[in-house]
């Protein structure tokens, strides 16, 4: 039985985690400026930008939309490697801190949102 502030909880972090990824994943297919310096900076090639991109995208619809909870999972995993990844990223580049806030943020909602998942969202 899911409470009350459980579900709140839930869809609070999923809208976040959601809004997060959709928009880094837009920014990330469009190659921003911004973000081809970066992805460049940290040794990767541009062409990375749109895989990930990707990804993030159908992550984001995959965590949304109702049923298929093993794609869920799968999607949750993506989602927490791809972040760790980019935490890991910044520190071989030696950026500063402020270059961890974001994936370090979206790692916190990934995890908030996994944990906190109604039944129907949870493999059997």
């Amino acid at each position: 039985m899911m409470t009350k502030t459980n579900k709140f909880i839930y869809w609070i972090s999923t809208l976040w985690l959601a809004l997060g990824m959709l928009s880094t994943g837009i920014v990330q297919l469009i190659q921003m400026k911004e973000e081809v310096d970066k992805i460049t900076e940290l040794g990767y090639p541009i062409y990375f930008l749109t895989i990930i991109g990707v990804w993030k995208i159908l992550g984001v619809i995959a965590v949304l939309i109702p049923k298929f909870p093993l794609l869920k999972e799968w999607a949750y995993a993506g989602f927490f490697f791809a972040m760790s990844g980019a935490v890991f990223s910044h520190l071989a580049s030696e950026d500063g801190a402020k270059e961890y806030f974001g994936p370090i943020l979206l790692i916190i909602l990934t995890v908030i949102s996994w944990y906190f998942r109604p039944a129907d969202r949870k493999t059997k």
